[in-house]
């Protein structure tokens, strides 16, 4: 071989031989497997099913002083629509106040006395609804739901049925929060499995005294960090494959976008995280601290500061600055424009390019940090 492309090649044979060092322990420790290809799954179901914004059957009470017939329809409407329940029909508002008081109900829903006279003459007629604000999550849905159930009811009954608004909802048309909560969870999960799966790598090999033998071969710092990042990410695609299967199958969740868009987009998300893993093993050398390391600085943020859960226009300054340098941030993003919105690569150009320069940055202070010395 000549000698322009005798280093090269060697410096692949040194990164093959580590990388087949690595696969070779991941195959002997079954905990590793389980870690990178069961926990994702298992996590997947954990929260897809335990946590939910779509909350229905929420009981209200009903407080008639009217006693029409108008008015124990609209009871009916309400009682019929699945959405809300009426657990209590009352005379007086204190029994309504009474039931929230003691948690029996979220709302309730005053009907007052002429009710059936202005509904009949086709004028305003006036309906008060007092919420439990305790909840505000849980208001807001009762506030919408009540506005548009007792407005359809309403409107069936008047002779001048008030304006009527036709409005669309896109790429989530049913408002099923499992399509938006899963591509985030996705993020999350694989962000917290990645760094810990290789925060344990490089301080378990100080901590068993392997690391001595590497210093005595040929081995660069690039090599070894690339040699041992290599096998890891083979596992961050199988989980990846895994979780979108198991988040298409169990929750219908559409993949309408560019594949090869969601691959580059995984791909690249995958590296930044598993060599943000290897920066805390570097530096920590100690697989206690790593791991409560790896913890903290992959769950916190994600969590967050991703747009998983709070939107990042509404954090102060500071916060929404943190949030865009995150790798979670955009590829949250880009999990929901793939997905659900049908987009490829130009929509998400932006996104791939900050995941691809967190990427090279963890890997490029991954490197700098290891020292071939012991101290």
């Amino acid at each position: 071989m000549s000698a322009p492309f005798a280093a090269p090649w060697r410096s692949l044979r040194r990164i093959g031989a580590l990388a087949t060092k690595e696969l070779a322990h991941i195959r002997r420790d079954p905990q590793t497997l389980a870690m990178a290809l069961g926990m994702p799954v298992a996590l997947l179901l954990l929260f897809g099913f335990g946590v939910t914004f779509d909350l229905e059957r929420l009981p209200l009470v009903v407080v008639d002083q009217d006693q029409t017939r108008e008015s124990r329809h609209l009871a009916e409407v309400i009682a019929v629509s699945g959405d809300l329940t009426v657990g209590l029909r009352a005379d007086a508002i204190e029994a309504g106040e009474a039931e929230m008081r003691a948690g029996h109900a979220v709302a309730t829903v005053v009907v007052p006395e002429g009710f059936g006279r202005s509904v009949v003459r086709g004028a305003p007629a006036a309906i008060q609804l007092v919420v439990d604000g305790a909840d505000a999550a849980t208001a807001t849905q009762v506030i919408n739901k009540a506005d548009a159930i007792i407005g359809a009811g309403l409107g069936r009954q008047s002779a001048r049925p008030p304006l009527s608004v036709h409005s669309w909802t896109l790429y989530n048309p049913a408002g099923r929060s499992a399509l938006m909560l899963v591509p985030g969870l996705m993020a999350f999960i694989l962000a917290m499995v990645c760094v810990l799966l290789t925060a344990l790598t490089v301080a378990r090999e100080w901590e068993r005294g392997s690391m001595e033998q590497l210093f005595t071969t040929p081995v660069r710092r690039g090599e070894l960090i690339v040699g041992k990042l290599l096998p890891y990410v083979v596992l961050g695609v199988l989980a990846v494959l895994l979780v979108l299967a198991v988040g298409a199958w169990v929750f219908s969740v559409p993949i309408r976008g560019s594949l090869l868009a969601l691959a580059v987009a995984s791909l690249l998300f995958l590296v930044g995280m598993l060599a943000q893993g290897l920066l805390v093993s570097v530096v920590t050398k100690h697989q206690m601290v790593a791991t409560q390391v790896a913890t903290l600085s992959s769950m916190l943020p994600t969590l967050l500061l991703s747009g998983f859960v709070f939107p990042i226009a509404n954090m102060p300054p500071v916060l929404k600055a943190v949030a865009y340098v995150l790798p979670a941030t955009h590829y949250v993003a880009s999990l929901r424009a793939i997905l659900l919105r049908g987009n490829g690569f130009p929509e998400i150009a932006l996104h791939l390019g900050a995941l691809a320069a967190f990427a090279a940055a963890m890997v490029a202070v991954s490197t700098a940090r290891f020292r071939r010395r012991l101290d």
